[in-house]
């Protein structure tokens, strides 16, 4: 049974126009209109307990907004959306105590206290006995390599120790429902790896279901065999993240590196290279083809069969660029 469930869930914010002028200022101060603007359009999914699902699209896409209703910060305009066998914006007790939202671009922990006295005043508001406390600050402690931080103030922590911390006080009540918006905003390659590791054991070690919102492809590759895509409001594409590969990069980039630089007909050797695909790059010893995945085997087995190759290496192409193209085409 689905945990997440969202049908034909739209919002349309009322936006306020204002012509420039004194006049226009008049006017808007005594008889506004308005243009209405659908930021999420008629979406369509469900997620089952324990899934890891990616939710990604532009700017301006609705992410943020979808999450928001499927949080309860926000009412929908039109549609269904249950989350636990809740209906979010009921924002019942029941409910709250079993989800959680971190976005990387706010904070929860107050600046100039020392990490575990948040961690209190967060046991408090869910209700935790000082026993459920001390076991889970214990685990989460170890999970995210937080010995020795937590009596430090927020503000003396790094940006990597600080999204730790942040992440630690959100999931303190051990929520069965994570909502993950940008949680490695800002954060350097080694504190992003720190982070998707401990996702990654936190939803195998409690079976938590999580919706993760994020720029950065690793954390998707890393963490998400299923993905979202939106695109202008709109749900465009709902599946393994495989298939999106096999379906929008029909290429191979195969690379070469030859035993002997070409020195002399060069525009020759360089055609008969598109004998075999696409040239992306020749220079010296080293070639880059673009080959259709239906063509690869028997292309690879051609080039070493007639070429002088030291080494080859087949690679897919970077999963930025398939999913730049999907949002430029602006469909599936």
């Amino acid at each position: 049974m689905s945990i997440i469930v969202a049908k034909n869930l739209s919002k349309i914010y009322p936006v306020a126009i204002k012509e420039p002028g004194i006049k226009g200022t008049l006017r808007h101060f005594i008889r506004r209109t308005y243009q209405y603007v659908k930021a999420v359009e008629d979406i369509t999914f469900e997620i089952d307990p324990g899934e890891v699902v990616g939710f990604l699209g532009p700017n301006g896409a609705g992410k943020t907004t979808t999450l928001k209703m499927l949080t309860g910060l926000i009412h929908p305009s039109n549609g269904i959306v249950k989350v636990a066998d809740y209906v979010p914006f009921e924002r019942k007790r029941e409910f709250l105590e079993q989800i959680t939202l971190v976005m990387g671009q706010k904070q929860q922990l107050i600046w100039d206290l020392p990490v575990l006295d948040s961690l209190k005043i967060n046991a408090a508001v869910y209700g935790l006995s000082d026993q459920e406390y001390y076991k889970r600050l214990m685990e989460l402690t170890e999970m995210l390599s937080l010995e020795g931080k937590l009596k430090q103030p927020v503000r003396k922590l790094s940006l990597g120790e600080r999204m730790k911390a942040e992440l630690m006080a959100a999931l303190l009540h051990q929520p069965k429902v994570l909502f993950l918006d940008e949680p490695t905003l800002g954060l350097d390659i080694n504190a992003q790896v720190a982070v998707r590791e401990f996702l990654q054991e936190y939803n195998q070690r409690y079976e938590a279901t999580v919706l993760l919102t994020s720029h950065y492809m690793a954390d998707i590759t890393a963490l998400c065999k299923r993905v979202l895509l939106i695109y202008q409001g709109q749900l465009i594409y709902d599946g393994s993240l495989d298939g999106l590969l096999d379906r929008f990069a029909p290429y191979r980039e195969v690379q070469i590196e030859l035993l002997n630089s070409v020195a002399t007909d060069v525009d020759n050797f360089e055609q008969h290279l598109s004998n075999y695909g696409e040239v992306e790059m020749f220079e010296g010893q080293s070639v880059h083809l673009l080959v259709r995945r239906e063509n690869l085997t028997a292309t690879v087995a051609q080039i070493l069969a007639e070429l002088e190759v030291q080494d080859l290496t087949v690679t897919d192409p970077p999963i930025e660029e398939v999913i730049g193209r999907v949002f430029r085409a602006g469909k599936v």
